[in-house]
């Protein structure tokens, strides 16, 4: 899969893919009003602060912050352990004023480029991640798109879209298309015979493609479409293929899970009713 821009892979391009993306949050938050905070965004029960809240605690928590314990209430967008986990920074922030919350996140952004700049720091180094400690060619990308989604819920939220085109949006776009194979064959049921091409039209331009096939236990599985994997990129003899494509933004909003199939702008060529069922299972966000 070739994808342009290319996604930031060593670990100067990754340290400043995580700056660009937490200083984007940071202007975009420190513009806000008190009524903009306040404002829904596409996250059930979070507004434009809550998103602030998210990143600030965590990257807090990260440069070694201990919240207060604070009773999470039920709310009832929270599905799972992780996403209660999550909540803990937003509950305990809810009480801050937005100017607060961009107080903490501009105070915390440079304490953690400076830890990500020390020196005989490399990708294999172990540092404290979300749940564990893990090497930072793990946590990292991790970071990176997790602020970078929430970047684009605050543009989102706001109506001021942009960064597109950033490596937080090539890594993003990246992880959707590595999560084509296994999301097609365990969860769409692409059947064996059929084959897709998921592209993104930009401006992060990237296109994956997989045929299924049936391994020798008579389990479905992926093969690469294109050259460069066991597939070669042309169809064959009675082989179904449905192409998927649309923009950048369309794509990574799916992949984050922050807007239904039914409500996104794409163009499928093909089954029509398989294109709807992949895209349905292809949120890599939890």
């Amino acid at each position: 899969m070739a994808t342009h821009p290319p996604p930031p892979e060593q670990l100067s391009e990754l340290v400043e893919a995580y700056a660009q993306t937490a200083q984007a949050v940071l202007d975009l938050a420190a513009t806000c009003s008190e009524e903009d905070f306040a404002q829904p965004s596409s996250c059930p029960g979070w507004t434009v602060k809550d998103h602030v809240s998210h990143v600030s605690g965590l990257e807090s928590a990260l440069d070694g912050q201990v919240d207060p314990d604070v009773e999470v209430p039920d709310y009832p967008w929270l599905r799972h352990d992780m996403g209660r986990h999550m909540e803990q920074a937003v509950e305990v922030r809810r009480l801050w004023s937005g100017e607060e919350v961009v107080a903490e996140l501009k105070r915390v952004i440079p304490r953690r480029l400076e830890f990500l700049h020390s020196s005989g720091l490399s990708l294999d180094s172990v540092i404290p991640g979300p749940f564990a400690p893990m090497p930072a060619s793990v946590m990292l990308p991790i970071r990176i798109i997790d602020i970078w989604c929430h970047e684009q819920d605050l543009r989102q939220a706001l109506d001021r879209p942009g960064n597109l085109d950033s490596p937080g949006a090539a890594l993003f776009v990246t992880r959707v298309m590595a999560a084509l194979p296994g999301r097609a064959v365990d969860e769409a049921g692409v059947p064996v015979g059929a084959a897709v091409i998921l592209e993104s039209t930009g401006p992060v331009t990237a296109r994956e493609g997989i045929r299924v096939v049936e391994n020798e236990d008579g389990t479905p599985a992926a093969e690469p479409l294109f050259a460069g994997g066991s597939g070669d990129g042309v169809s064959h003899v009675g082989e179904q293929v449905t192409t998927i494509r649309m923009s950048t933004e369309a794509l990574t909003r799916r992949g984050a899970g922050r807007i239904a199939t039914d409500d996104l702008h794409y163009t499928a060529e093909g089954d029509e009713q398989l294109a709807h069922r992949l895209l349905d299972a292809l949120a890599i966000t939890p």
